[in-house]
């Protein structure tokens, strides 16, 4: 169905016309385990770059890489992963441990009272890697921070992510867009505090929705540590953790939920401008405005993921319940080393007509590709470029204008710097065949 542009309340518009993909039979192996993702931004912590001042402990947390769980049997419906396309709400809010405890019993030796230790129990939900959610939270909770941006008579709060000793915050573009062109401040607040502290925004990128802040002065700060993306299943236990609503700064909101849906394709933004993001998670743990730029965790409390946006009303009046999305760890981590630099990315508007996911073990296994990197095409844009140049759903793009494409990453890189009406040559893999095709971009609506 379609929908008329949304109002102040962000409705989304979702539509399940994407064709069925018969999928080639699926191998006997399994997938080889994915690797841990590479840590980009170790870097930033040398003395070389740290700033002076600002005395707080380091704690920074373990990861716990894993292995990707077996996939699901072969018969699962093989268009389950071939998604609709949302229209949501970004989710920037616009404002004007473990309890030890022991057991008594009686001995046999004349009414002595035998006390005997027992080991520290979790407290509160558990989730499928034995870690009660507060030990998990407590842990991770010194990495969050609460942002708040003013800027032309407004005020946005948002979250961020601390990804290195010396102060680099990740979080958001739409959280601290008010203040991009240096007419704004920035500042955070650690959770657990009300001190604010200042920030300066480093680098932007608006067509992932991604940018970095550095807090003014920072060392020796506890940091996040990156899961890996590419493992998550359907049904994944998650943990959300932001800003939620704004309600205080400094005492970030806590909920939990599961991965409800892989790869999705969502436009998102405010009223006057929209964003496409691609491979998106989709969770059903509550993320409200305020929990942009906030972390994703999985059972280890590791981040997985970016919150980012959220569904609301429909077009007819219906209400759109526990549908949230996040950028997943592998496409910020990607981002970190450019925008550490300063880069700042501005889209043209080029418009391929493709909506995409990033090709995984798990992703190569359960539809037999032959290729295990790349962006796996999961619909085609009616009228677009692409379709009238005859890409498919299950094509998997490989190349663009002669650059390798490795992943939905390295696709909308490569389109984000040319023009609508450009000519540009995609190199693809249709089965086991390369097909080349040429595209005329067109322009993002």
């Amino acid at each position: 169905m379609s929908i008329p542009p949304w109002d102040d309340d962000r409705e989304p518009a979702l539509s399940d016309d994407a064709p069925e993909f018969t999928a080639p039979p699926a191998p006997v192996a399994p997938p080889a385990p994915v690797a841990a993702p590479l840590d980009y931004f170790a870097q930033l912590a040398q003395p070389s770059l740290a700033g002076g001042g600002g005395e707080w402990p380091a704690a920074p947390i373990d990861a716990h890489d894993a292995a990707p769980p077996a996939p699901a049997a072969a018969t699962r419906a093989r268009n389950a992963w071939w998604n609709s396309r949302v229209t949501l709400l970004l989710v920037a809010a616009l404002v004007g441990g473990l309890a030890g405890h022991f057991s008594a019993s009686r001995g046999s030796g004349g009414g002595t009272l035998n006390v005997t230790s027992v080991a520290a129990a979790p407290t509160g939900a558990v989730l499928s890697s034995g870690e009660s959610i507060p030990t998990l939270v407590q842990h991770v909770l010194p990495t969050v921070v609460s942002i708040d941006v003013r800027a032309n008579g407004s005020e946005d709060q948002g979250t961020g992510m601390i990804v290195s000793a010396n102060g680099y915050v990740v979080t958001n573009n739409h959280v601290i867009s008010a203040a991009a062109g240096g007419s704004g401040t920035i500042t955070v607040t650690r959770s657990g505090s009300t001190k604010t502290l200042a920030a300066t925004l480093v680098g932007t990128n608006p067509i992932d929705d991604v940018a970095l802040l550095r807090i003014t002065g920072a060392s020796g700060l506890p940091h996040i540590a990156f899961g890996n993306s590419n493992a998550l299943q359907v049904g994944d236990a998650v943990v959300a953790i932001g800003n939620a609503l704004g309600l205080a700064a400094g005492t970030p909101t806590v909920t939990q939920g599961i991965v409800s849906a892989l790869g999705r394709t969502v436009t998102a933004g405010t009223p006057t401008s929209t964003e496409t993001l691609n491979n998106m998670i989709q969770t059903d743990a509550a993320i409200n405005p305020g929990n942009s730029g906030g972390p994703l965790l999985d059972a280890h409390g590791d981040v997985i993921g970016m919150n980012t946006a959220v569904a609301g009303t429909l077009a007819d009046g219906s209400n759109a319940q526990n549908i949230g999305f996040a950028i997943p760890s592998a496409t910020i981590e990607s981002l970190l080393k450019s925008l550490a630099a300063g880069q700042s990315v501005k889209s043209h508007g080029a418009f391929m007509g493709v909506e995409v996911m990033s090709m995984t073990p798990t992703l190569q296994f359960e539809y037999g590709f032959t290729v295990s990197s790349g962006a796996v095409v999961m619909s085609v844009i009616a009228h677009s470029g692409a379709a009238n140049a005859g890409i498919r759903q299950g094509d998997v793009i490989v190349s663009l204008n002669g650059v390798a494409i490795t992943n939905t990453q390295d696709l909308t890189s490569v389109l984000s710097g040319l023009y609508p009406g450009a000519t540009v040559t995609v190199g693809l893999v249709r089965g086991s065949t390369h097909v080349t095709k040429t595209v005329r971009l067109g322009r993002q609506s």
